[in-house]
């Protein structure tokens, strides 16, 4: 019985780093738009995912406002304040694509990812995303490739 529900708990934490992208939450072909906009469009990704409540949109920009969230190689990962943990349910990301560069605090950036993460997993997002995008060939990639294959790398399953 004891090995039986050890393997429901790593069963649930396999569901639970699926989850953590969903393919409804990559969306390729996005236009050019303000800063402010795009966060609060991709953090509004997250709270229709279930991800997080409302304000937590609020609190992704107020970190813009406090420190940018650019990343280099065309990339920002635009996440809350830390007084808005509160507001996260699990930890999950969205993820937008730009054709055309937009402008990011003075830097051109094609692919934004937004970010809620529960406790200290943000970290751990930040850097598997940030490990994952040190090539800049992967960041072209992404902005020339269809959701399945973001999906494929951003998720993990590549």
């Amino acid at each position: 019985m004891f090995f039986k529900s050890k393997k429901k708990e790593e069963e649930k934490k396999e569901v639970k780093k699926n989850q953590l992208l969903k393919r409804e939450n990559i969306r390729t072909g996005c236009p050019v738009d303000t800063q402010e906009n795009i966060i609060r469009t991709v953090g509004q990704m997250l709270v229709d995912s279930g991800y997080v409540d409302q304000p937590y949109v609020d609190a992704m920009v107020e970190r813009e406002k406090s420190f940018s969230t650019f990343m280099g190689n065309g990339l920002a990962l635009p996440h809350g304040v830390e007084a808005a943990k509160k507001e996260i349910k699990s930890s999950g990301i969205a993820v937008m694509v730009f054709p055309e560069p937009v402008s990011w605090g003075g830097q051109d950036v094609q692919i934004v990812i937004g970010i809620a993460g529960v406790g200290d997993e943000h970290l751990n997002i930040l850097s598997i995303i940030a490990d994952k995008m040190l090539a800049p060939e992967t960041a072209q990639q992404l902005i020339e490739s269809d959701v399945d294959t973001i999906y494929n790398i951003l998720g993990g399953d590549e």
